[in-house]
């Protein structure tokens, strides 16, 4: 118990209480970066500063493991208590992907078939999702490359989405042993409507960053291809806005056939900059420094409200389905993800699972091992 002393001390003038709970290191995976807040044109602010918030795994594509988990939830919290910070920037290092969802080695290595431990981990991972939905402050998702499955939920779950209009979109679930119930089939009925959240959530195809906008899951694009000193836009995707014959919205689906070839070739005959994704970013953070910022959380808490009643209420049950899955589909899926090369693929056969189901055969260990890539 604090001392009358002691409590005097902390009520003094000039002394401001520390509301987070631990002030804990972040794991090398997660960097926590406090940037100078800027005006719109250009100007910085003294004393005022914008958190970036950057997953750093790279080499695999930005997934996130069990102690980014927990280092992106200490970050957030950090950020929102902060008073001196306007904006939270969420993003990830390099210009290959912004997040491909969880480590998917340590999925297949630990978390494969043993469904108490993976019960643990989705505490942490849902304890991420809400405290990005809670933040005090307006949160940025700077698409730096691709955002799938995991990646795409914690990216909705931010208020706002900036692209390189190189990144792709979409959800791995049913493709890959799981369903995205880590917050896509909440979001995405909302933000994208029950059609279109129904064909990502179960196909699995991944959609250009243009689509993305067009449908509304991205706040803003902008070209991240320069080729002879010059942006162009994804070479890849249909960029023009027309009707095909069957009178389909085509803007944004990718170019097929020798179209696709020569977009792809175009593609390598370049280079990526981010700048203009910078530069988006920093001037979303200005126009957000010129609002009051208590009317900024109340707006943020209302405007949050549709995905956060319908995250809310679906969380726990879908915690306690993922970790029972991972004696199941998710054990095999994740295991042919991770042991699956270019070659062989990275999915299980599932004609043979569903024939294999079909005729009532168990999951036991010689079910999934015959459903391995390449057997």
């Amino acid at each position: 118990m604090s001392t009358t002393a002691e409590i005097s001390s902390q009520t003094a003038p000039g002394y401001l209480i520390d509301h987070n709970l631990v002030d804990a290191p972040l794991d090398a995976g997660v960097l926590y970066e406090k940037r100078p807040a800027r005006t719109l044109n250009g100007e910085e602010i003294p004393g005022l500063f914008n958190a970036w918030i950057t997953l750093n795994n790279p080499s695999q594509f930005n997934s996130y493991t069990t102690e980014m988990v927990k280092s992106v939830i200490l970050a957030f919290r950090a950020a929102s208590n902060a008073r001196d910070v306007v904006c939270v920037v969420f993003t990830a290092s390099g210009d290959r992907a912004f997040c491909t969802g969880g480590n998917t080695k340590e999925y297949a290595e630990y978390y494969a078939g043993n469904p108490q431990e993976y019960r643990q981990y989705m505490r942490l991972f849902n304890d991420m999702v809400s405290g990005i939905l809670s933040c005090d402050k307006p949160v940025i998702c700077r698409v730096n490359g691709m955002r799938i499955g995991g990646g795409q939920e914690i990216g909705m779950a931010c208020d706002f989405t900036i692209a390189q209009d190189l990144a792709n979109f979409g959800q791995a679930g049913p493709k890959h042993g799981s369903a995205a119930i880590g917050g896509s089939t909440d979001f995405l009925p909302v933000m994208i409507g029950a059609s279109q959240a129904m064909v990502s959530g179960t196909l699995c195809e991944p959609f250009s960053a243009h689509k993305a906008y067009r449908l509304g899951i991205a706040s803003d694009l902008v070209p991240a291809l320069k080729v002879d000193g010059e942006f162009i836009a994804n070479p890849m995707v249909i960029t023009d806005q027309f009707l095909d014959e069957y009178g389909r919205i085509v803007h944004g689906e990718f170019k097929t056939g020798d179209e696709f070839k020569a977009g792809k070739a175009l593609l390598k005959s370049g280079e990526v900059d981010l700048s203009l994704l910078d530069e988006a970013v920093e001037t979303m953070c200005g126009k957000l420094l010129q609002t009051f910022p208590d009317c900024m959380t109340k707006s943020l808490e209302e405007l949050r409200k549709p995905k956060l009643e319908a995250w809310n209420r679906n969380h726990e049950d879908s915690r306690a389905w993922l970790a029972l899955n991972m004696m199941t589909e998710a054990r095999t899926g994740f295991r042919a993800f991770n042991e699956g090369t270019r070659e062989t693929g990275r999915e299980v056969d599932f004609v043979a699972l569903r024939q294999a189901l079909a005729k009532g055969t168990p999951w036991t260990p010689e079910l999934t091992e015959s459903l391995m890539p390449g057997k």
